[in-house]
């Protein structure tokens, strides 16, 4: 069984590119996803300038890839579901790299900020908190906000 579920912030804006050929989207992005310490854990691994935090490369595909670079951005919260898959290539010295990430199968947004980043009215993290938040969803693709507790976990 390969699945995958996190949820975590994002640790810049997700790139979007389109394959040569197919024109597929394809996005990438980072999320911060906190691991399960205890506060004093957690101190402890601060003050060791450990981290508290893993930070997975998340791949997502076709339309799914367009709406996660239109309304996402740093510092939103989404959910991921999906698959680990691991690949490798030849760098340029002639060694062998290994890659680990996540391909989504489905993100859910967590956070909603004001309007789409495209229109130029993405707003800081902070900002995005304390205003309210926008329900017009129909060119979103399906996407609907969700309450935290309506999370099973």
């Amino acid at each position: 069984m390969n699945s995958v579920f996190l949820i975590g912030r994002l640790t810049a804006d997700p790139e979007l590119r389109f394959l040569p050929g197919n024109g597929t989207a394809v996005a990438r992005f980072s999320l911060a996803v906190d691991k399960d310490l205890s506060k004093e854990k957690k101190a402890e691994a601060e003050r060791m300038g450990r981290p508290t935090a893993d930070f997975p490369r998340i791949t997502v595909w076709g339309r799914q890839a367009e709406n996660c670079a239109n309304y996402l951005a740093k510092g939103r919260m989404v959910a991921i579901k999906g698959r680990i898959q691991t690949g490798s290539y030849q760098n340029a010295q002639g060694q062998k790299v290994y890659t680990t990430e996540v391909v989504a199968e489905q993100v859910q947004f967590l956070e909603w900020g004001e309007g789409n980043k495209s229109q130029g009215r993405n707003t800081s993290f902070q900002q995005q908190q304390q205003q309210p938040v926008n329900n017009d969803f129909d060119a979103t693709g399906g996407f609907q906000p969700i309450d935290d507790e309506d999370i099973p976990f």
